[in-house]
Order: structure tokens, then sequence, then C-alpha cells
């Protein structure tokens, strides 16, 4: 089994794995390989063997919208549209 970086470096590390935003955030890990899946949180991964990276700061801030936006009640597909909205707008 792997050992668990502590927060203190998940905290001052750039990237991070989906387990240590479950830490950061305290987002159900389904929550978060759903938002993934669905393209809501962007994430690096250099080769398709290895573990998705995520930058912990701009997704640690994404998570928090994300969770404004379903407690505003917007659905899934609501949510997909905003973001796409959004993504348009900074084009």
């Amino acid at each position: 089994m792997a050992r668990q970086r502590s927060m203190e470096a998940i905290r001052a590390s750039e990237y991070v794995s989906i387990g240590e935003l479950v830490r950061l955030t305290q987002a159900r890990y389904s929550t978060l390989k759903f938002y993934t899946e669905e393209g809501f949180l962007p994430f690096c991964q250099e080769d398709r063997g290895l573990t998705c990276r995520y930058p912990r700061e701009s997704t640690v801030q994404r998570i928090a919208y994300l969770r404004k936006l379903r407690a505003e009640g917007k659905s899934i597909p609501e949510i997909r549209e905003i973001l796409q909205r959004e993504k348009e707008a900074n084009l």
C-alpha cells in the first residue's frame, strides 16, 4: 500500500491526486471521479498508465464553485452548460 503524503506536503504541492483532493476538500471520491469523467475537473496525465494529477489550487477552487452551483439547485446538465458558456467566453 502506498504511503500517504502529509497534509502539509499536499498543501505545498502544485499537483495532487484524486485521493489527495478528497482529503483537501472532504468531497466524496465518487463525486470527484464523476466530475472528472464529465470534464468538470481538468487534469494532467503524462502517460496512460499513470495516475491523474490535478493542479491543486485551481481544482480546489473549481470544486468549491461546483458545490456552490449544486447548492443553488443547479442540475448536472445546467452546470455543464454554465461551464461551457464560461469556457467559450474566455476563448
